[in-house]
């Protein structure tokens, strides 16, 4: 049941991105006076489709904004705008009149200046981008969860919240025996570093070494409770300990001490929360084209490598090929693994990977590739620059072949999705 949940909920939130992607080609064109045909939510077939009353483009008033669209006219070109509901729930789009670059009919994309369609191509963009700083903003007022090194946050404008780095052990006659420390406890400071990761302490034990170090921890005691002259029992409190501890020198078995557990961290903002959000889009938006790079780099070489002699080389470069493989997940991968994981971890890490998948939109989206919105504007920078048209054959030729070269990429990461799977 709670994979076919999560099923739902990523069939839901990659068609909203999408659909998301979509509007902001559809407010550019329109703010830039490009007749747009039809929005659709998801693909055909067709469910249901209104139609833009003319009355109401016309300012008349008592009329309805939008006509249901009888079956009989479906396949009949409308002269307002349709709005329409389709059954597969993979996505949206939003057809222009004469995308094509060569069109010049008034009110196509293809009369439209150089500057209007780069605005409309990178629309899409910019909404996802603005999608996602708007989730990180609200999970940053409450609570958002840690899954990058370094995430930000001002430490003057965050509370921690969740279990955190718990104490499960301590070595008996150790440097945390002799501060204090108890099983039980909850690490929340190091030095002035707030501890997000059992990592936040160990490694910052390696770099004081030897040293006296102050520890903040968070401790449940029971305290007596009276009432009226007569026991009335215990209830637990929390509260904050300072303790310090004289780290082992180095060589030594261990530093401080410890066996820790950890459970999921959340740091809550106040007035910095929109500062978080635009600055946590910014770090998703580099680790994306990070880990792609990564993923190129790997593939080319273990490619490359396998050409070699050196049978060391070889199976250096398949691990390499391997490793490109694994950090890749296609739709079938997304939805039936990624989501229902993050369904059942709840509401804020399944809005974070929401936020990350829009900003991996945009990142796709940018890209060079003619099938795709940075790869459709750099071919029409190209033509404007050699003062050349782009014919409708010639664009329509590229894109397509651009288009196949993707679905094939698609399928085999499906492929994979599945092995995975099983």
């Amino acid at each position: 049941m709670n994979i076919v949940f999560g099923v739902i909920i990523g069939l839901i939130i990659l068609m909203l991105l999408v659909v998301a992607h979509e509007f902001g080609h559809f407010i550019a064109a329109r703010r830039n006076g490009v007749r747009v045909l039809e929005f659709g939510i998801g693909f055909a077939p067709r469910i249901a489709a209104w139609v833009q009353n003319p009355a109401w483009r016309k300012g008349k008033k008592g009329v309805k904004k939008w006509l249901k669209l009888p079956k009989s006219e479906w396949g009949k070109p409308q002269k307002t705008l349709i709005f329409s509901i389709n059954l597969l729930p993979i996505g949206g789009f939003c057809a222009m009149d004469g995308e094509s670059d060569a069109d010049k009919r008034k009110g196509t994309f293809g009369a439209a200046s150089f500057w209007s369609k780069t605005k409309i191509l990178f629309a899409g963009v910019a909404m996802n981008w603005l999608v996602a700083f708007v989730l990180l903003t609200v999970l940053a007022f409450t609570g958002m969860p840690q899954f990058i090194a370094g995430q930000f946050h001002l430490e003057s404008d965050s509370s921690v919240i969740g279990e955190g780095v718990t104490v499960v052990e301590v070595m008996e006659n150790s440097p945390a025996d002799k501060a204090g420390f108890q099983t039980g406890d909850k690490v929340t400071k190091v030095g002035k570093i707030n501890v997000l990761y059992p990592t936040d302490i160990t490694e910052y034990g390696e770099e004081h070494v030897g040293e006296r170090v102050s520890y903040e921890v968070e401790r449940k005691v029971d305290q007596n409770v009276q009432c009226l002259q007569r026991d009335c029992g215990t209830e637990t409190i929390v509260i904050t300990k300072q303790l310090e501890a004289e780290l082992n020198p180095e060589g030594s078995e261990y530093s401080l001490g410890i066996s820790m557990s950890y459970g999921q961290t959340f740091i809550r903002s106040t007035w910095s929360a929109p500062l978080v959000g635009l600055i946590t889009t910014v770090q998703l938006t580099g680790e994306t084209f990070r880990g792609l790079g990564t993923m190129i780099w790997d593939l080319v070489s273990g490619v490359a490598s396998q050409f070699s002699a050196d049978s060391i080389v070889r199976e250096a470069g398949q691990n390499a090929i391997g490793a490109a493989s694994d950090s890749v997940s296609g739709p079938i991968g997304i939805i039936g693994v990624i989501f229902p994981a993050f369904a059942s971890s709840g509401a804020a890490n399944l809005a974070f990977l929401a936020a990350l998948i829009s900003v991996s939109l945009a990142c796709m989206n940018i890209l060079p590739i003619p099938a795709l919105d940075g790869g459709r504007w750099l071919l029409i920078a190209i033509y404007k620059l050699r003062k050349k048209t782009l014919t409708k054959e010639t664009e329509e030729r590229i894109v397509s072949r651009a288009f196949m070269i993707l679905l094939l990429l698609i399928v085999i990461v499906s492929v994979l999705d599945i092995v995975r799977l099983f």
